[in-house]
């Protein structure tokens, strides 16, 4: 089968299984999904023009998919970099067209996104011609993964007929795992939601607890999201950098599979879930490859501790959460409405 562009080929995830019990679900890109049907449905309803700007900020992940989207659609792109993103993604977003502007390295991850905000409502006041594509806000953003459960769809019933179905993979946006399950459970209402965050996310409330080596970009955020929705949501694991990076380096070790932080946190939960709900199939959302954290993980592989030795702490609130791994059963439940809440600025 030929691709009529790029990123059409690298967008398809690839099925593997780990275990009885675990399947991974592996993406180049995930968001690829994403960038394309939302820049397709924009342009479909008049709400951007052909050769318009597209505007946002990125960890690295969506900022490359944004890209292919724009190079697709003869569309330009804007892109405020995290100081996350590594040198390979720079050179290829500058490549392919986009201009990119990285924000001052900062202390924390918290500070940096904060800074990522203040520079796109600037440029927004600057050139009202730019279109901000608010991946963390706008559910056209949810579009994309409609197809990714129905391919998934197809695939588990083929293979594994009747065995009911648990999704293991990074909250972030809030798009991917919940466009992904809100299509499953039209097929069937029982699919199960396990959501990873990292220590430090505001998303489930664990902003007050602080990890210095928190990179694990794409899954928890600073900044409350529109996009989230926290009643999709079965499960939730709050996990730090070092148990990622165990899981991460495991997935390499024993199954050859080079992934992301986000995947390796998101294989260590579903192997712990998966002990306990052995009936179940656990998918693992393996949203990118693991080549941005060569330097901070994979070379640092000795570092990491045995998977088999690691388990959660079961907690009954987010109040009682504590570090380095803790799980909770949040049993598809709103996130209750707090008037301090921060949303990102809407111009």
């Amino acid at each position: 089968m030929t691709h009529a562009h790029i990123a059409d080929a690298l967008k398809t995830p690839t099925l593997v299984r780990l275990s009885e019990g675990t399947v991974l679900a592996r993406f180049e890109s995930m968001k690829i999904y994403s960038a394309l049907a939302a820049v397709r449905r924009l342009l479909q309803e008049g709400r951007i023009r052909p050769g318009q700007t597209l505007l946002d900020s990125s960890s690295g992940i969506y900022a490359h998919a944004l890209a292919l989207a724009c190079h697709r659609h003869g569309m330009r792109c804007h892109i405020v970099a995290s100081t996350t993103v590594d040198a390979t993604t720079l050179a290829q977003l500058e490549i392919l067209g986009a201009t990119v502007e990285q924000v001052e390295p900062s202390e924390n991850l918290k500070l940096d996104q904060e800074l990522r905000v203040r520079r796109v409502r600037r440029i927004l006041r600057e050139r009202p011609d730019v279109h901000w594509m608010r991946q963390y806000h706008d559910d056209v953003h949810y579009l994309g993964y409609r197809e990714v459960a129905d391919l998934v769809a197809a695939e588990v019933a083929a293979e594994f007929p009747g065995r009911p179905l648990t999704v293991v993979g990074g909250v972030g946006s809030g798009a991917s795992t919940g466009g992904l399950v809100e299509r499953l459970r039209h097929h069937d209402p029982s699919v199960r939601l396990v959501g990873l965050q990292p220590f430090g996310s505001v998303t489930f409330g664990s902003e007050r607890h602080h990890d210095p080596e928190a990179i694990i970009a794409g899954i928890g955020s600073s900044i409350p999201f529109d996009n989230v929705r926290h009643h999709l949501y079965d499960t939730v694991h709050w996990m730090d950098f070092t148990h990622a990076m165990a899981g991460a380096v495991a997935l390499l070790r024993e199954h050859a599979v080079f992934a992301g932080l986000s995947t390796g946190a998101a294989h260590l939960a579903a192997s712990w879930e998966a002990r306990r709900f052995p009936d179940r199939l656990h998918l693992v959302i393996g949203a990118d490859t693991g080549h941005r954290y060569v330097e901070r993980v994979f070379a640092r592989h000795r570092e990491a501790p045995d998977p088999a030795a690691l388990k959660p702490v079961e907690i009954a609130s987010p109040a009682e959460l504590s570090m380095p791994w803790s799980t909770m059963a949040w049993n598809r439940a709103p996130w209750p409405a707090r008037p301090n809440d921060r949303k990102e600025p809407t111009p």
